[in-house]
C-alpha cells in the first residue's frame, strides 16, 4: 500500500539550487585531496559566521538555562533591538509590537502566505525571482504569477505590470528587494508607485527585505517599511547578520495582523529558538553592528572586483547588483563559444571541469533564465580569484586573473 500524496506538496517542484550542491558536495569528496578542489560559488551563505558576542550570549543562556519557551512573537528585548535598529539604520518608527520573531524568514512568509491567501488567490512575483517564495503561495493553496521582468526594468516588478497584469484573483504582490537571484533592489519612488497600484486594488503588499542590510547603494538602501504601516515586511539574521544555522528572522505587519500572526505562530511553532533569539540580541551591540559594517565593505570589495572578471569572461552581467552577494550573469555567449546548450548544462560543465560550482537559472522562472547563472560572492576573495583563473582556462581565455589588484580591492 502506498501513501497518497497531497496535491498540495506534489505542486512543489525540486529545490535545483540543492540538487545541483548535492551533486557538487560528491564531487568534491572526489577531488578534495586534488590541486584542484571544489570551490562553492552556489549557495547564499556568507562564509562568515556569528561574531564573539553573539556566540558569547549563545552560550550564556544556555549556561543560565535560558533555554524554554519564549512568547509566540518573541523577546520582547529582541523586539525592541529590532525596533530600534529600524530607526537609527533606516529613520523609520517600527514599534515593536508589529514585530514578530520567526523561525528564519522561511516561516515568516508561511506565516503571512497563511495569514493572508485563500485558495485560488494569485500573488505577483518577478520573473526571475527566488523560487522558494512562489513556493510559499503555493503551499497556502494560492497560485504564484510570475511576471517577466528586463535588465531595463532591473529585474523587478513595475507599477505599470503590476497594473497590466492585476486581474479578477489577484491578492497582491510578493515583492524582493534586494533580490536573490539578481541581487538588485527597486527604486524606492517605483516601490511607492507600486504599492499605490496594490493599494488601490485592496491588495497586499509583502516584500522579502533580507539582504536589505547588505545594500550598497544609498539610493535603494532603504526600507519599504518607510512608506506605509500596511505594507509587510520579512527580513531574517542569516544573511547581515551570518546567522544562517541559527534559524532565526522575523516579520513586521500592521497592527490589526499582529494579533493573527501570533495565533498561527502558536499553533504552528510555538516559538523560534529561543538561545538563538538571547543570542541575536548580542547582534546591535556596537561591537557586532562595527563588524558587521566591516564585514558588508568586505562584500562590496567581492562585488566590485568579480563584477568586471565575469563580463571580461564574456559572462555579462546586465545589470550590476546593489545589494546582496550575487551576480546574475548571461551565459549564452559563451554557451555558444564552448558548444553547450544552455545554463543548466553550463553549470554542470564548470562544475566537473572547472571544479566550481554556480547555479543554473532554472529555479528561479521561465524569463530567459535558460541563458543566465547565478554566481554567489559569499565566498573569500582568494576563493573568487582561483574560480576566475579557473574559468578563463576553461574558456580558452590566456592568462590569470589579476591576483594584485583582487588584494588591492579587498
Amino acid at each position: 500500500m502506498s501513501l497518497r500524496i497531497s496535491q498540495r506538496a506534489e505542486r512543489i517542484e525540486p529545490f535545483y539550487v540543492m540538487e545541483i550542491a548535492k551533486a557538487a558536495s560528491a564531487l568534491a569528496r572526489e577531488v578534495a585531496h586534488t590541486d584542484r578542489p571544489m570551490i562553492f560559488l552556489n549557495i547564499g551563505e556568507p562564509d562568515f559566521t556569528a561574531p564573539p558576542l553573539v556566540c558569547e550570549a549563545a552560550a550564556r543562556a544556555m549556561r543560565d538555562g535560558a533555554t524554554q519557551y519564549t512568547q509566540a512573537l518573541g523577546l520582547d528585548t529582541l523586539r525592541e533591538r529590532l525596533s530600534d535598529w529600524y530607526r537609527r539604520r533606516f529613520g523609520v518608527d517600527v514599534p515593536a509590537r508589529r514585530i514578530a520573531i520567526t523561525a528564519g524568514a522561511s516561516a515568516a512568509l508561511q506565516l503571512a502566505c497563511l495569514a493572508l491567501v485563500e485558495a485560488g488567490d494569485e500573488v505577483l512575483l518577478p520573473d526571475p525571482s527566488y523560487p522558494c517564495n512562489r513556493h510559499f503561495v503555493g503551499a497556502a493553496d494560492g497560485r504564484a504569477v510570475l511576471v517577466p521582468t528586463t535588465a531595463a526594468e532591473r529585474f523587478q516588478l513595475s507599477a505599470a505590470k503590476v497594473e497590466a497584469t492585476w486581474g479578477e484573483k489577484t491578492r497582491g504582490v510578493l515583492l524582493a528587494s534586494p533580490s536573490n537571484p539578481t541581487g538588485t533592489s527597486i527604486a524606492p519612488a517605483e516601490l511607492r508607485r507600486i504599492h499605490e497600484v496594490v493599494s488601490r486594488r485592496g491588495g497586499v503588499t509583502l516584500i522579502d527585505e533580507i539582504y536589505l542590510g547588505l545594500s550598497y547603494d544609498e539610493a535603494f538602501g532603504q526600507s519599504a517599511l518607510a512608506i506605509d504601516d500596511q505594507i509587510i515586511s520579512v527580513n531574517s539574521f542569516s544573511k547581515y547578520f551570518n546567522m544562517t544555522g541559527w534559524r532565526l528572522g522575523w516579520v513586521v505587519v500592521p497592527d490589526t495582523l499582529a494579533p493573527v500572526i501570533e495565533r498561527l505562530a502558536q499553533n504552528l511553532f510555538i516559538c523560534a529558538s529561543t538561545v538563538s533569539q538571547h543570542a541575536a540580541v548580542a547582534c546591535f551591540e556596537p561591537g557586532s553592528i562595527a563588524e558587521y559594517e566591516r564585514r558588508r565593505a568586505e562584500f562590496k570589495a567581492r562585488r566590485d572586483w568579480f563584477i568586471p572578471q565575469l563580463d571580461a569572461l564574456g559572462l555579462k552581467v546586465p545589470v550590476v547588483p546593489d545589494g546582496a552577494f550575487y551576480a546574475w550573469a548571461d551565459c549564452s555567449a559563451l554557451c555558444e563559444r564552448l558548444g553547450i546548450s544552455g545554463s543548466w548544462d553550463f553549470a554542470h560543465e564548470v562544475m566537473k571541469r572547472a571544479h566550481v560550482a554556480i547555479t543554473p537559472g532554472r529555479d528561479f522562472g521561465g524569463a530567459q533564465t535558460g541563458r543566465f547563472v547565478r554566481f554567489s560572492t559569499a565566498s573569500s576573495m582568494a576563493h573568487l580569484q582561483e574560480a576566475v583563473a579557473r574559468l578563463r582556462a576553461m574558456a580558452g581565455l590566456p592568462g590569470r586573473a589579476d591576483a594584485a589588484a583582487a588584494i588591492a580591492t579587498a
